[in-house]
């Protein structure tokens, strides 16, 4: 029941900016977080940010001050606004649910992910 669908993405070049959107449906928010993860090529999944029910939000060292997470209560949306994008960003972003500590084994939902590439 539970639905996760990312929008966003896209090419920039470096110091550009993008605004990744993701609609949830079916999802009970509660005492864990709703975040965003990336996988670039050949690289592992990691933990971009994530955000609490109550607005708790934790992010990786790698894009502190660059990118901000947000959700919009009355579009029951999640946000990740993204400035200053490097060459490093590039990947594919993933919107998740249910987990902590922007630890990828944690989250219970997944969406299909939004490709956000950023040329040098």
């Amino acid at each position: 029941q539970v639905q996760l669908v990312e929008s966003g993405g896209g090419s920039v070049q470096a110091g550009g900016s993008l605004r990744l959107s993701c609609a949830a449906s079916g999802y009970t928010w509660s005492s864990n977080y709703m975040g965003w993860f990336r996988q670039g090529t050949g690289k592992e999944r990691e933990g971009v940010a994530e955000i609490s029910a109550g607005g708790v939000t934790r992010y990786a060292d790698s894009v502190k001050g660059r990118f901000t997470i947000s959700q919009d209560k009355a579009k029951k949306s999640l946000y990740l606004q993204m400035n200053s994008l490097k060459p490093e960003d590039t990947a594919m972003y993933y919107c998740a649910a249910g987990g902590l500590l922007l630890r990828a084994g944690t989250y219970d939902y997944w969406g299909q992910g939004t490709q956000v590439t950023v040329s040098s």
